[in-house]
């Protein structure tokens, strides 16, 4: 039987986590997981390990988590375990090209789209935010540049008309797993072409900030409801009723003709809030306060009153 290919495997997220667990179950060689430092998180500050060291330590794998990629001392380390494959899966940081250059077959990596649509760090959110039909995962040769290597393999699913970017979150990385675990395979058997992207084809999805979730009601209905589901769980979809954040989680577009400028709430039914929007109006069915916690409309409503004509912004 021919020898497995030694593997490191970088990444941190949670949504590194179910490719790791498919090389440990397919009974790859990986030989280190690097991931970044512990940090603290949470009110009470407490240092927390990343999703992927603590799936790597109940694995057993040997765990390397460096202040930065960029010394001396970690590309020897790296180098120490004289990998065949380095595997990049959301691991925070762009790789130096003298670390890319250490395995012996190839640096890949997996990013949640379909290169070379939405290159960059929020891919699912803004693939929901922007009406996409469809998303999936590709893996690549890994270059210097931001996601524009050579593509080895992509997997398509569908975004559904309620996905979040959490439940296409989820979807994708199991898909990734697979897609990771199949390059792999047909690199070891030299099964695979690379195919250089379209570049002319390219589109970027920036790093999402907390203030982006701001809601702007002079967007259409189906539009706002769009970014609702894209910007949930985070950085969240919010508006302000006077100084007061109200967090929304889910809405629904409601095609109705209105006079009223964007933002204003619409007299409707006792328990809807119903909001103009620059075409249409958007229909609040989840929500929560700023000390209160996510509640269904009609709950909400009956401790928190926003009569019609109130101006959301």
């Amino acid at each position: 039987m021919k020898k497995k290919a030694k593997i490191i495997f970088m990444g941190t997220p949670e949504f590194a986590v179910p490719a790791l667990k498919a090389l440990y179950k397919s009974n790859q060689n990986v030989a280190l997981v690097v991931t970044q430092p512990d940090r603290p998180k949470g009110r009470g500050r407490k240092i927390i390990p990343s999703p992927v060291k603590k799936a790597a330590v109940s694995l057993g794998c040997e765990v390397d988590q460096p202040a930065s990629t960029r010394t001396v001392e970690f590309a020897n380390r790296i180098a120490t375990h004289k990998p065949d494959i380095i595997v990049v899966v959301a691991f925070g940081h762009i790789i130096p090209k003298n670390i890319l250059a250490i395995p012996k077959i190839a640096a890949i990596n997996i990013h949640a789209s379909l290169l070379p649509k939405y290159r960059g760090p929020a891919p699912i959110q803004w693939s929901i935010i922007n009406g996409e039909t469809e998303t999936g995962v590709t893996t690549m040769l890994m270059d210097e540049g931001l996601d524009t290597g050579d593509i080895l393999l992509s997997s398509k699913i569908k975004i559904f008309s309620d996905d979040t970017s959490g439940t296409l979150h989820d979807r994708l990385a199991n898909l990734s797993a697979d897609v990771l675990i199949q390059t792999i395979e047909r690199i070891e058997t030299g099964d695979i072409t690379p195919i250089s992207q379209d570049h002319a084809q390219a589109t970027y999805a920036p790093l999402l900030k907390k203030n982006d979730g701001r809601m702007n009601w002079e967007m259409p209905a189906p539009t706002l409801e769009a970014f609702v589901r894209g910007m949930t769980p985070w950085p969240g979809a919010f508006t302000f009723h006077g100084k007061k954040r109200l967090k929304i989680f889910k809405a629904m577009p409601i095609i109705i003709d209105t006079v009223e400028p964007p933002g204003t709430v619409i007299k409707r039914f006792p328990d809807e809030l119903c909001v103009a929007a620059g075409k249409g109006a958007l229909s609040v069915i989840e929500i929560q306060g700023e000390s209160g916690k996510r509640l269904l409309i009609k709950d909400f409503l009956q401790g928190y009153k926003i009569p019609p004509g109130t101006i959301l912004c």
